[in-house]
C-alpha cells in the first residue's frame, strides 16, 4: 500500500471506544513513530482540550504532539477567528470548546447577536437550548462544532452533538455552519500549518459519515477500519468508496 507523510487518525471508535484502547491502531501508531512519522489525531470531540487529549493518549500508551491534535472545538474557534474577527461569541459547550475559543482571542457571553456555536454538552438543559434559539433567532450566526448524531463509548452509541444541534435547527429554521467531519476544515487547517500536498495525506477512521466523507470530500485518500460506527459491509455498500477498507491497521502493510 502507499505510504503517506500525513496520517490524519479519528479517535473515538478507531483509536479508543471510551475508556478501552483499539490496541491494533495503538501499534500502529507506535510503527509510524519508529519510521519518524508523527500522526495527526483528528477529532470532533469538542468537549476535550487538547491537553486533555494528550493526556487521555498518554495512558493508552500514545505520545503524541499537541501541535498534531486537531479538535473541531479548536477548528472552529479559528474559523471564527477568520471569518468573524471581533464579534462576541455565546456557546454551548465543554471545557476543549470555552478554552479554544479563549485562546483565539474570542469574546464570549450570555447572549450573543453576532455568533452562537454549539459544542457537545453533557449537562444539556432546556434553558441552555432556550438560550441558543433565542440567539440564534436574533441573527446569530449558527455554527456547530460537528454533525455527528451519536458516538462510541464503551457503553455503545451515546447522543452526540449533531442531535441537539438538530434540535436548534428545528426550533429556529435556521441552518448551521458544520466544521467538524464530514466537512473538511480540520483536513484543510492541517494541510495549511504543515504545509502538505493533498496525495501526502490521507485520513482514518471508523465512520463513514464523517471520517471516510471528510476525506474524499477533500480530496484525499482515506482506510475505513472495522473497529466503531459504520462495519465494512456497509462501507462497501456506498457510491463513493474507501481508498482501502481493512478490518483493523495491523491489516495495512
Amino acid at each position: 500500500m502507499k505510504t503517506y507523510k500525513a496520517y490524519c487518525i479519528d479517535l473515538d471508535g478507531t483509536l479508543y471506544r471510551g475508556s478501552e484502547p483499539i490496541h491494533e491502531t495503538v501499534q500502529f501508531v507506535h510503527q509510524l513513530q519508529d519510521q519518524g512519522i508523527e500522526p495527526f489525531y483528528v477529532t470532533n470531540n469538542a468537549s476535550q482540550t487538547p491537553d486533555q487529549v494528550l493526556s487521555k493518549l498518554s495512558g493508552f500508551g500514545v505520545q503524541a504532539k499537541r501541535s498534531h491534535i486537531m479538535t473541531s472545538a479548536l477548528a472552529a474557534a479559528k474559523y471564527i477567528r477568520m471569518h468573524y474577527p471581533g464579534k462576541t461569541v455565546s456557546m454551548i459547550g465543554e471545557r476543549g470548546l470555552r478554552e479554544a475559543l479563549l485562546e483565539n482571542e474570542m469574546e464570549i457571553v450570555e447572549e450573543a447577536s453576532d455568533v452562537f456555536v454549539m459544542g457537545i454538552d453533557r449537562g444539556i438543559s432546556y434553558e441552555k437550548m432556550a438560550q441558543a434559539c433565542l440567539d440564534v433567532r436574533r441573527g446569530a450566526v449558527f455554527i456547530s462544532t460537528n454533525s455527528d448524531r451519536a458516538f462510541p463509548n464503551e457503553r455503545g452509541l451515546m447522543p452526540g452533538n449533531g442531535a441537539w444541534t438538530a434540535v436548534v435547527q428545528t426550533s429556529t429554521g435556521v441552518e448551521p455552519i458544520y466544521i467538524g467531519k464530514p466537512e473538511g476544515h480540520m483536513l484543510n487547517l492541517i494541510q495549511m500549518e504543515h504545509g502538505f500536498t493533498k496525495e501526502e495525506m490521507v485520513m482514518i477512521g471508523d465512520n463513514y459519515d464523517t471520517d471516510i466523507l471528510a476525506g474524499i470530500q477533500f480530496g484525499i485518500d482515506t482506510i475505513h477500519v472495522n473497529t466503531g460506527v459504520t462495519t465494512t459491509a456497509q462501507a462497501l455498500e456506498k457510491l463513493h468508496q474507501p481508498t482501502y477498507c481493512i478490518e483493523n491497521l495491523i491489516c495495512f502493510k
